[in-house]
């Protein structure tokens, strides 16, 4: 569409990203009332689950069931996390529309996440990547701690282009970048996108977490540097829980406010994200941590 108007896509990823770091672990039919909630919202994708350990990610555990309940729309991607062939066999049993792979630019990360190096890794992603294209499964890559992590500190910047450039060669359709631990600012990711889309011309999209403060000026510099897609968390919950003191993503309702106030068109409703996230936040038992739940949108000259 060639309208004049900027568009960004939110890709939601609440019930996968949301709700893996929370100590309350939902029913799956707890999940897909979220899910549903979002879909009323706009969403048209989002990460709905994750195909890992179960005793590693016991809040991943019913990730069949999940995707045997979601509703059958046509119009709407479901992505399903997967770390290796195991994962992504079941993901394609389970008929997610779309696979995403992670692998972090940190040996250390890896080795505590996955208990495999990062050239180990990057192989078997590489060997994923080619098992989905033959499939005709959509995939797409995200790149981990890209911004810091929490064990090595600063990660360089030449490693992250370095495993996008091999996972677009693979067969990868979309590269993320991921500021696993909210340590990242809006000069980090001007240089990551200049320097991926030296190597790939895999579209690119970025994931954030709000950790210091820092997520939403990331987000915006992410758009102006031409970044299309966002993930985002209706609530701002959830965080990594591989990752110490790793808080939530940047909140859906939120970055929302903030793309609509900027004359960016997400197709997000923002009233009905803000009661999926009283709906979250009353199955979590706590307030949600997004701003916009309580505040509300920018109002009227005649509110009071």
């Amino acid at each position: 569409m060639n309208d004049g108007v900027q568009r960004c896509e939110v890709v939601e990823v609440g019930p996968r990203d949301g709700l893996q770091n929370e100590a309350t672990i939902l029913s799956a039919e707890d999940k897909v009332r979220f899910i549903e909630l979002a879909i009323a919202a706009g969403v048209r994708r989002m990460e709905a689950v994750s195909f890992v350990r179960p005793d590693a990610v016991p809040q991943m555990a019913d990730a069949e069931k999940v995707m045997a309940l979601v509703p059958d729309r046509a119009d709407v991607t479901y992505v399903g996390l997967v770390l290796n062939r195991r994962g992504f066999d079941r993901a394609v049993a389970s008929g997610v529309d779309e696979i995403n792979l992670v692998i972090a630019a940190s040996e250390s990360f890896n080795r505590r996440n996955q208990n495999a190096g990062t050239e180990e890794l990057a192989v078997m992603v590489e060997e994923v990547l080619g098992e989905a294209v033959a499939a005709g499964v959509p995939a797409s890559v995200t790149i981990a701690t890209a911004f810091g992590c929490p064990f090595e500190g600063e990660v360089a910047t030449d490693v992250v282009i370095d495993l996008a450039r091999r996972a677009s060669a693979a067969g990868a359709g979309e590269i993320a970048i991921a500021d696993t631990i909210g340590v990242g600012v809006p000069r980090q990711v001007r240089d990551l996108v200049t320097g991926i889309r030296t190597v790939s011309d895999a579209r690119l999209r970025a994931h954030f977490h709000n950790t210091r403060n820092t997520g939403y000026a990331n987000a915006i510099v992410a758009v102006d540097a031409g970044v299309g897609v966002l993930d985002a968390s209706i609530g701002g919950i959830g965080g990594c829980p591989f990752a110490p003191r790793a808080t939530g993503n940047i909140a859906t309702e939120d970055l929302v406010y903030l793309l609509d106030r900027s004359g960016i068109d997400s197709g997000l409703g923002l009233p009905a994200l803000v009661t999926a996230a009283e709906f979250i936040g009353e199955r979590l038992g706590k307030a949600v941590p997004s701003l916009v739940s309580r505040a509300g949108g920018f109002p009227r000259g005649d509110d009071t």
